[in-house]
């Protein structure tokens, strides 16, 4: 074998070094990092909520909303405008976005727009004169003395933008009320936030205090016109009507100028009246409220005002009992609970605008270790079952396709470490995927080096053009695999993105790993020995003799395999795949029993008395355990929630709730979509990739295999009806990987074979290059097939939903890489002429030669 260049050398073992130093903090707990020098490394891995606990919330910013308050704002505005410029108008309204007013003078209607010039003019975010952005514009022509306008969909999203940014530290102040947890809050586009609260013990309470705009104000109630007067005709242009929160509710008339705003409080807690006993929120006011308020005080003591609490009357009392000096008391009929919260609102401040809990994924800190625990199992058995299996076939070479695989988990702990990224319970499935995935280059480069070392010419040489012809397929294959985490990552979600970071990472780690590091270590045994043949213990040989003739059946087996695709998509169009909450909607809800067994006839007449629609109730691993499924609410994202605040009432008393996951209507459509686009980009880009290195005829034969496969995958989780989640597009998409991953090595050995036997007949072209890989075939199926069997045995629900999915489409995926990507192939070489830049002898010409390599 070649000399290694000693800056190569250094560098790959280096980087080997700095993995185990990176990783190692891992092993430890934070209390005894503590006591590590400053200069060591102390980063570790974080995890998710599904393995530490905690709660995820996606907060959506309600549009409309931002829409009305706009509206009302700017028709203030124009009014004011208008009256400063002294233009008689009448009119003044809006409906939606737009704005109509007419001017009494009909002359002064230039005059008019020349008022309300500034309000038309171009600003950006920070409120400067630029020529970026208009929020209102004329709408259409003057028809007379009526002027339209109209609120800009672009002025909206401004607004919506700058309502996200100023809501985080609002939502951090709140989260602090709850917890000690350090959250982690991130804005998703334009109008929502991610919430991640790990270890949170109330999740509800933390949800009532999102969802709460918090705006309270102090305003006076309106004796100018009975209640009731107005609400029969329309209320005065200064007031309006607002509602208790009683039940029936109470009609109050009450002006729309308050004198106390939520942002003069400058203290709160709860506390109890001294006279009655009940539940109040006790405050002080700031100094300039202070100012404001005590002028009032004194002039009517006895004047009664509401509290208003976004848009309801919470109390009407009069202004004497309610503050006294610089300190008050907010009552009306509060709970003990009500007021702990609206206390905590108060200080944490209000919100620009409303948030609605669109998502919600909620973990108790028992799931987590529990799913830390079986993935953890799971794991180590896949490691061992693959590492028997590796060294049962190839001995010491077994050996070190082992420490490879080692040092290739260890890289992807140091590099999750290094940069931050969550691990996850995907994400953990996601690395004993890689263990299964990274064997296959091992068993591709001893296959490669068995191959040469067959030939003439000493072992020395034939290990050194075993590394080199294998390095292309190495890194087509893994690439492949990058290319869809990557992707994954960008389109996926929540905890699957965990998925994607360690599948990508880990296609990089293993070209690292299984080529570099595994070729020193090959080098150092031959040096070491100056050994003539390959260790005795590689026990494949079995293999070198095939000549299985599979191009021979490829008619009847292409037509069986299209003809169950077909199938598939006739049941996929027919019964639709069972779709979970993740893409229709609604709520998956774990429960365990405080006591005894869980009675599942009992909760299901329970929550059918909440009609919530067809509830369906299934047990889950032990009798304590259920599942609880809850359609998804007609009425929209805050449904949702009610109808989760309604179960949880309802259960609480007997049953612990481990594990919520909440996915309303506008959340569930983005999922669907960028599932959809996730799954089209990744197979895009993967055959973009196969086309640039292969040509059009490889690519098109590695699109119809990788449409097979997902057919037919989909097509059994629609027979087995199982749900069809994120963790099946997961699923999908690395399928989609493994399959391109088999028919690209096939693809590469046909191409290198083009080139070397011109005149072979294309179908024992295609069957040489099949039985030359045949073994790299089996095997890497076979260790696949257990890493995913530990998953199925001993992982939790989600795995064994995820990895039953994996273990049909690798069966179907080493199908298909045969009896697909060959057939096609030789179809379209009959119709182009050329393949592979050879010329290769007619499929049915009686002197091809028999291929062996």
């Amino acid at each position: 074998m070649p000399k290694f260049s000693p800056l190569k050398n250094a560098i790959i073992w280096l980087v080997v070094l700095a993995g185990f130093v990176f990783a190692l903090p891992n092993l430890f707990s934070k209390e005894e990092l503590a006591q590590w020098p400053a200069w060591a490394p102390q980063r570790q891995v974080p995890l998710g909520l599904d393995l530490q606990g905690g709660s995820d919330f996606t907060l959506r910013v309600v549009r409309d909303d931002i829409i009305a308050e706009r509206l009302e704002t700017t028709i203030d505005t124009i009014g004011k405008a208008l009256r400063t410029a002294d233009i008689a108008y009448t009119g003044l309204s809006g409906s939606g976005q737009a704005i109509q007013f007419r001017v009494r003078d009909a002359t002064k209607v230039p005059a008019a727009r020349d008022a309300l010039r500034q309000l038309t003019a171009p600003v950006d975010s920070a409120g400067l004169i630029r020529n970026q952005i208009q929020e209102l514009v004329s709408e259409g022509a003057d028809q007379g003395d009526v002027v339209r306008l109209r609120l800009t969909n672009e002025g909206i999203d401004l607004r919506v933008a700058s309502a996200v940014t100023e809501a985080i530290d609002v939502v951090r102040r709140r989260i602090a009320e709850v917890s000690l947890a350090e959250p982690s809050i991130q804005r998703r586009g334009n109008d929502r936030l991610v919430v991640q609260v790990p270890g949170l013990d109330d999740p509800q309470r933390l949800k009532d205090l999102l969802s709460q705009r918090a705006d309270l104000t102090f305003r006076w109630l309106d004796p100018s016109m009975p209640v009731q007067q107005a609400v029969d005709t329309r209320p005065p242009a200064a007031s309006e009507i607002l509602y208790s929160l009683d039940d029936p509710p109470v009609p109050y008339l009450v002006e729309r100028r308050a004198f106390v705003a939520a942002e003069d409080f400058a203290e709160a807690q709860p506390d109890y009246d001294p006279t009655t006993g009940e539940p109040v929120v006790s405050f002080k006011l700031d100094a300039d409220a202070l100012a404001r308020i005590t002028p009032l005080v004194e002039a009517d003591s006895k004047r009664q005002f509401a509290i208003v609490l976004d848009g309801q009357v919470v109390s009407t009392p009069r202004l004497a009992e309610t503050v006294t000096g610089d300190t008050g008391r907010i009552s009306g009929n509060l709970s003990e609970d009500g007021t702990k919260n609206l206390a905590a609102l108060l200080r944490a401040g209000p919100l620009p605008a409303t948030l609605t809990v669109v998502e919600e994924r909620t973990v108790g800190p028992g799931v987590g270790t529990d799913a830390i625990a079986s993935a953890l199992k799971a794991g180590m058995i896949a490691a061992l079952a693959v590492a028997a299996c590796m060294i049962a076939f190839y001995g010491f070479f077994g050996a070190i396709a082992v420490i490879a695989v080692i040092v290739n988990v260890v890289l992807i702990i140091a590099v999750l470490s290094l940069i931050g990224a969550t691990l996850t319970l995907p994400g953990i499935a996601g690395i004993i995927l890689t263990i299964g995935m990274a064997v296959d280059s091992n068993v591709l480069i001893y296959e490669r080096l068995r191959e040469e070392a067959r030939g003439p010419g000493p072992l020395r040489k034939a290990l050194d053009t075993g590394f080199s012809r294998v390095f292309s397929s190495i890194v087509d294959a893994n690439l492949t695999m990058a290319i869809a985490g990557a992707i994954l990552f960008y389109f996926g979600s929540g905890a699957f993105r965990g998925f994607a970071v360690t599948l990508a990472i880990g296609s990089v780690t293993t070209i690292l790993t299984a080529h570099s590091l595994t070729r020193r270590l090959v080098r150092g045994w031959y040096r070491r020995r100056r050994p003539s043949r390959l260790p005795r213990s590689i026990r494949t040989g079995f293999f070198s003799e095939a000549d299985i003739r599979f191009m021979a059946i490829r008619n009847p087996v292409f037509i069986l395999m299209a003809a169950l695709s077909l199938a598939s998509l006739i049941l996929l169009v027919s019964l639709g795949p069972n779709f979970g909450a993740d893409f229709k909607g609604g709520s998956i809800i774990e429960l365990r029993a405080k006591s005894g067994a869980a009675d599942s006839a009992d909760i299901r007449a329970r929550l059918d008395e909440l009609n919530l629609g067809e509830v369906r109730v299934q047990e889950l691993g032990t009798e304590r355990d259920v599942l609880v499924r809850v359609p998804s609410q007609e009425a929209g994202d805050n449904a949702e929630q009610t109808a989760i605040g309604l179960v949880r009432a309802e259960l609480e008393d007997q049953y612990t709730f481990r594990r919520v996951e909440v996915v309303g209507p506008a959340a569930s459509d983005e999922l669907t979509r960028a599932s959809s686009l996730g799954i089209g980009a990744a197979v895009l880009a993967i055959l973009l990739y196969v086309w640039i290195r292969f040509e059009w005829r490889f690519a098109l034969g590695a699109m119809i295999a990788t449409l097979h496969d997902v057919l037919l995958t989909i097509g059994f989780l629609v027979v087995t009806r199982t749900e069809f989640n994120l963790a099946s597009i997961a699923a999908l998409l690395t399928i989609v990987c493994y399959s391109l991953n088999d028919t690209v090595v096939i693809y590469d050995r046909i191409r290198e074979n083009y080139t070397r036997y011109r005149k072979m007949s294309l179908s024992v072209l295609i069957d040489a290059s099949i039985n030359q890989t045949l073994s790299r075939t089996i095997l890497t199926a076979v260790t696949t097939i257990l890493a995913l069997a530990a998953l199925y045995l001993f992982g939790d629900g989600l795995l064994r939903s995820f990895s039953m999915t994996l273990l049909f489409g690798v069966v179907v995926g080493t199908l298909s890489s045969i009896y697909i990507a060959g057939p096609v192939l030789i179809l379209f070489n009959r119709r182009g002429g050329r393949a592979g830049g050879q010329n290769p002898a007619r499929d049915d010409e009686p002197n091809a030669a028999t291929g062996t390599a």
